[in-house]
């Protein structure tokens, strides 16, 4: 009776452990590919535009606004308390160590990963990938690894607009609250903000890209069925790759910023 019961708890974690095992997999095959210079460029320019242009406006959009409201809620605060020199290190600070790498990455795997999932999924199931078996092309190298690098080069230089765009729009909201000159701004952001900074934001945008091509990716791959599993693959495909930059922001802001050593 035990045994019947925890029969579907030991079928989920084991199917768990086997999607993860498969993601490493596709993940290292890419790799080996990428190191032996055998990478389709056509493919992998055409989709680095397709990621980079499609998401723009959204990471752009969703970057201004957050910006725009860390300013609004500490401008005038800061003001207050005559603290108001800071505002403008705060909002960089915030923007260029979490809101930049976080939010960009989420509105890519928002738009372009759910996009990825789908396209791959639907090969799946209406057998192309085994096609691609079938003609001895492999299928993680003419599918997954032009994404992979797509998502490398795109969300680095998304992060950098994205954050930019935001620092420049807290500017305006602090001026309009506050009147806080913008020269008070920017030279808070020069005393502020360091190189060390930028280097993490830059290496945190392209663990994000990594994570975001390998999960979509896989899921697309590991689709079986019909149309109802690449709609359920899209789903899981935008789930997951939300909840491992989260959680793998954590660790990452535990690693650089958590401990004692010195920038």
């Amino acid at each position: 009776m035990l045994a019947a019961l925890l029969y579907p708890i030991q079928k989920s974690v084991q199917d768990a452990l086997d999607r993860v095992g498969y993601l490493f997999t596709f993940l290292w095959e890419s790799i080996l590919f990428i190191g032996q210079g055998r990478v389709n460029w056509r493919h992998t320019l055409s989709q680095t535009a397709a990621i980079g242009f499609d998401s723009a406006p959204m990471a752009i959009i969703i970057c201004v606004i957050s910006g725009s409201v860390l300013a609004l809620q500490t401008a005038a605060k800061f003001a207050q308390t005559g603290a108001d020199s800071y505002v403008g290190g705060l909002v960089a600070l915030a923007v260029v160590r979490e809101i930049g790498p976080i939010f960009t990455c989420l509105a890519v795997g928002a738009r372009s990963g759910t996009a990825i999932a789908a396209e791959i999924a639907n090969m799946k199931v209406t057998e192309q990938v085994d096609a691609l078996s079938v003609m001895h092309v492999s299928p993680v190298r003419y599918l997954f690894v032009p994404r992979l690098i797509a998502c490398i080069i795109s969300l680095p230089l998304l992060t950098v607009i994205g954050s930019t765009i935001s620092i420049l729009s807290g500017m305006i909201v602090a001026k309009s609250v506050t009147n806080l000159h913008s020269s008070k701004y920017l030279e808070s952001i020069w005393l502020n903000l360091k190189p060390y900074d930028i280097r993490v934001s830059l290496t945190k945008s392209v663990i994000f890209a990594v994570i975001l091509a390998t999960v979509c990716c896989s899921i697309g791959l590991l689709t079986k069925g019909g149309a109802r599993e690449v709609g359920q693959s899209t789903t899981k495909a935008a789930v997951w790759t939300a909840v491992t930059i989260l959680v793998t922001d954590f660790f990452l802001t535990w690693i650089f910023f958590g401990t004692s050593f010195e920038r």
